[in-house]
């Protein structure tokens, strides 16, 4: 039992041993860097999980929003009371015609606008020719508007009534709206493989207008109590993802941490490894920190304060001989790194165990043969 328990105790020397150096992985910094970086944070939390499917698309008008400006009659514009860019209501007087009727003076005919909403366009002007076959002016209504999303028809099978869509209009910045599937579009375009989705936008205050560019995410799946982070905390390529986290015990210091990531939405990204509930996270600031080295502050005189006895400038408690040597200045006032003689003692201790495993065999079937 004893020389099982001498080797459990080998394997985690050598597993402690083999793990890096805490000052590799910690960035200190004093109140000016954390300032200077804007260093912000949020928790890593359990909660649903939503995979979303990001697409681009357009603000165009309703097919019911459309309505013309018209004259019954022939004549000549004697008076325009609406230009293009404005809006307008139901039923009021847009426009006067002079009628070529005889008369005098001539008859005057008013014409109202047969709908509300933005004058789209507008070919009448004061003393111009009117003609009844002609279109005077088209008027959108944009009490509401649809969104042509353009999505990948190998992911068209999401697309199912009451999907709601995240819609973002970068023309009036970084406000999220909520868009209902209506129906699929008419033409799909198979060089880009895409089809057009059609979502129905309410246009409060009618801030939105036809060709405004539109970022589009789709519900794809939902999941629960999955562990995210904001997408904005994780950094490194694809072979090597990682974040930073406030170290639990100092101030100002942060821990870059080694991650496994799942999948990804557009705002939050699943870990599967590297994290627990709780741990802060940097979001702002992330970036630079990675590039920040070992920071402005010291390790060694941060944990000496925190924990009230001294350590080795990689982060290890100095041992008593450690300090013992610092005191009598011995090492010319240098303290021993890491690699002291405890673990000389360490190493030739696992050295004889390992050399006692490989033996405990031999001796096993010479006993058994006496």
């Amino acid at each position: 039992m004893n020389f099982r328990i001498s080797i459990l105790l080998a394997w985690f020397t050598l597993n402690a041993a083999a793990e890096a150096p805490r000052n590799e992985n910690t960035v200190v910094l004093d109140e000016t860097g954390v300032s200077n970086l804007d260093i912000q944070t949020a928790q890593a939390e359990e909660g649903d999980f939503e995979r979303t499917l990001f697409v681009l698309g357009e603000i165009e008008h309703t097919c019911a929003s459309h309505s013309v400006l018209s004259s019954r009659v022939a004549g000549r514009a004697i008076e325009v009371l609406a230009h293009k860019g404005d809006f307008v209501s139901k039923d009021e007087v847009i426009a006067r015609i002079e009628s070529r009727q005889p008369g005098s003076p001539p008859p005057t005919i008013e014409l109202k606008a047969s709908a509300g909403g933005l004058v789209i366009s507008s070919q009448v002007h004061p003393g111009a020719p009117v003609e009844p076959d002609k279109e005077l002016m088209v008027i959108h209504d944009l009490t509401k508007v649809w969104v042509l999303a353009k999505v990948p028809q190998n992911q068209a099978s999401i697309l199912k009534q009451g999907l709601t869509a995240r819609v973002r209009i970068p023309a009036l910045g970084n406000d999220l709206r909520e868009a209902e599937y209506l129906q699929l579009g008419v033409d799909a375009d198979p060089a880009k493989g895409t089809i057009d989705a059609i979502f129905e936008l309410p246009n409060p205050g009618n801030q939105l207008r036809p060709g405004m560019r539109a970022e589009v995410s789709l519900l794809a799946s939902k999941r629960e109590g999955v562990l995210g982070i904001p997408r904005d905390a994780l950094q490194g390529d694809h072979s090597n993802r990682f974040v930073f986290i406030k170290d639990y015990e100092l101030e100002n210091a942060f821990v870059r941490v080694p991650v496994t990531v799942g999948e990804m939405s557009g705002e939050r990204v699943e870990i599967t490894s590297g994290l627990f509930p709780g741990d802060e996270v940097v979001t702002q600031g992330a970036y630079a920190l990675a590039f920040a080295g070992k920071g402005n502050a010291s390790l060694k005189e941060a944990l000496d304060a925190a924990h009230g006895h001294p350590h080795n400038e990689d982060g290890t408690e100095m041992t008593a001989e450690q300090i013992a040597a610092a005191e009598a200045g011995h090492d010319h006032g240098h303290t021993h790194g890491s690699g002291g003689p405890l673990v000389l003692f360490l190493s030739i201790a696992c050295g004889v165990l390992f050399l006692m495993l490989l033996a405990s065999p031999f001796v096993l079937r010479a006993r058994a043969k006496a």
